[in-house]
């Protein structure tokens, strides 16, 4: 048995607590598959005193993270602190040190993804991050190294906990958003701010590192579409039910085919799912990934994307790589980039079909006139469902199924239906999702 390695914890917030303890309790297991000890010598946390307090050993307890950075019996630093620019910080210093990196920083890696792999490039050291998208999911592994035979023709993600259990509860419950919403605060599933969440961000993140790590370049923040759940309505989850399709917060990454260039596409946005489609049944906090290469065709990932134990798991999963690395020095650093893709495709020339529901007085004409405007733009219409109404003349709800179409067609022919006078409310519009 070799001299244990060294690891410096910085964070014991929910999951900083969940690894220490499981490295504490599999400390043995870990031994025995790895042929080494695992030993953490620091731990880095805001106010020491409180922390010991609760049971964590004082000796190992620091306000300073530059004290595992300094401290040589720590070889590998485990960032858990969720923060961005001090988190940043920390982790350019560890690999100035040449000390692996291990992150669950998501957040981190989809804004700086690019100047922190140059500094392990430079410091020949590896940065290792699963815990990053998709808790306990390892779909980061997958894409570095089970796949890597293969162009990846898309991925599309629920890689948002929090928006799938309300999209859930909207859906099974017959509940409104902030109904679900309330629900998932009150089981801890939810935070009392819960924006970041539902506004898409949190899912873009973990998009934008899925398709970093596919297609070989950083992806800039401000060339990816992002819409959240808040306006979603208990009517649209009706409606899609009865059209046969699930809403779904729904990551979508795509390549343009290899005749076509090396554009690809990054959104997330409420999303149409045919209903017997494997995406459409993962509900509650479950995560799922469906990921097409063109070798291997389509493979599944799924499982609880988010809390202490999945987050736990995989920050092991890193740690145990990362003393791996330490022992056998590596060319793969964490992210290997590559030329056969650099661009974004911009969102208006994104292609969809598209679900748009209208309010609308219901008397004679009103559809051939929004019919008419879609006419014009070249956008076909597929179905059309209008609830009838017991009184002529009132507001009622108009649902169109549009043909695949622009997304800069569809943005102008919203605006136009909009002006007119029959329209009563601002229209709505969801994308749809064949996975074809």
């Amino acid at each position: 048995m070799q001299h244990p390695i060294g690891i410096g914890l910085a964070g014991l917030g929910n999951v900083g607590a969940g690894v220490f303890k499981h490295l504490q309790n599999n400390r043995t297991l870990l031994r025995e598959r790895l042929g080494l000890d695992l030993e953490v010598r620091r731990i880095a946390v805001r106010n020491p005193a409180n922390r010991a307090e609760e049971g964590f050993p004082a000796a190992l307890l620091t306000e300073n993270w530059r004290d595992l950075v300094d401290d040589p019996s720590v070889q590998i630093i485990v960032e858990v602190m969720g923060r961005k620019e001090e988190s940043l910080e920390l982790i350019l210093a560890a690999l100035d040190a040449k000390k692996a990196v291990v992150t669950a920083n998501k957040a981190l890696l989809a804004e700086h993804g690019g100047q922190i792999f140059e500094s392990a490039t430079r410091n020949q050291t590896p940065v290792f991050y699963e815990a990053a998208v998709g808790g306990g999911i390892p779909i980061i592994k997958c894409l570095r190294e089970a796949l890597v035979g293969n162009h990846i023709d898309s991925i599309h993600g629920i890689i948002n906990g929090t928006s799938n259990y309300i999209l859930t509860r909207m859906t099974d419950g017959d509940l409104s958003f902030q109904e679900a919403l309330a629900e998932a605060q009150a089981a801890g599933y939810a935070e009392p701010d819960p924006s970041f969440d539902v506004n898409g961000w949190d899912a873009a993140h973990k998009a934008m590192i899925l398709a970093s790590l596919a297609y070989g370049f950083w992806i800039p923040k401000d060339q990816i579409f992002v819409e959240g759940i808040e306006q979603l309505t208990a009517a649209d989850i009706r409606f899609a039910k009865s059209l046969g399709y699930k809403i779904k917060l729904l990551g979508i990454i795509k390549a343009s085919p290899h005749s076509e260039g090396s554009e690809i596409e990054v959104r997330v946005h409420p999303t149409l799912i045919p209903r017997d489609h494997v995406l459409a049944s993962v509900n509650g906090v479950f995560n799922a990934i469906a990921v097409h290469g063109d070798v291997v065709g389509e493979v599944l990932f799924y499982g609880r994307g988010a809390g202490q134990n999945p987050t736990s798991s995989a920050v092991l999963s890193d740690i145990a790589e990362a003393a791996d690395a330490i022992q056998r020095p590596r060319r793969d650093l964490g992210f290997i980039p590559h030329s056969l893709y650099g661009s974004c495709k911009p969102i208006e020339s994104s292609l969809s079909e598209y679900y748009l529901r209208l309010t609308v007085e219901d008397r004679p004409g009103v559809i051939a006139q929004i019919a008419g405007i879609l006419g014009e733009l070249q956008i076909g219409i597929s179905s059309i469902l209008q609830p009838e109404s017991d009184e002529e003349g009132a507001n009622v709800a108009l649902v169109m199924m549009i043909h695949t179409a622009s997304n800069s067609q569809m943005r102008n022919a919203v605006e136009r239906i909009d002006a007119l006078s029959c329209v009563k409310r601002p229209p709505r519009m969801i994308r749809v999702e064949h996975f074809s």
